[in-house]
């Protein structure tokens, strides 16, 4: 896993062709807004998101975030015990992000 700032994962994102964006924040918080071209899944879902990323693709670069940066970390950690290599976590989360959303 690393931690890119906002900044960086922005970019890294924009180049990236094999990229995956995972928004792993609640349902409520997503009507908030979201990043573009993000798939929820919830954290908090605990056994049912750990089925949900086992169907994911797990040869993509995984872009993933959550409100402050906790949740989307402890996210990185599952998806790499499960064989995701690539995880980029935004620090500071979705609270922080200056970058174009939906909603």
């Amino acid at each position: 896993m690393s931690d890119l700032s906002q900044e960086e994962w922005a970019d890294q994102l924009k180049n990236d062709a094999n990229a995956f964006v995972l928004d792993v924040r609640t349902p409520e918080e997503v009507e908030e807004g979201y990043i573009q071209n993000a798939t929820n899944i919830d954290i908090y879902l605990g056994q049912d998101f750990l089925n949900e990323i086992e169907k994911l693709d797990k040869s993509k670069n995984f872009y993933v975030y959550c409100r402050s940066g906790n949740r989307s970390a402890q996210a990185c950690a599952i998806l790499n015990s499960v064989g995701i290599e690539n995880t980029f976590n935004l620090e500071g989360g979705f609270m922080n992000w200056e970058g174009e959303t939906v909603g």
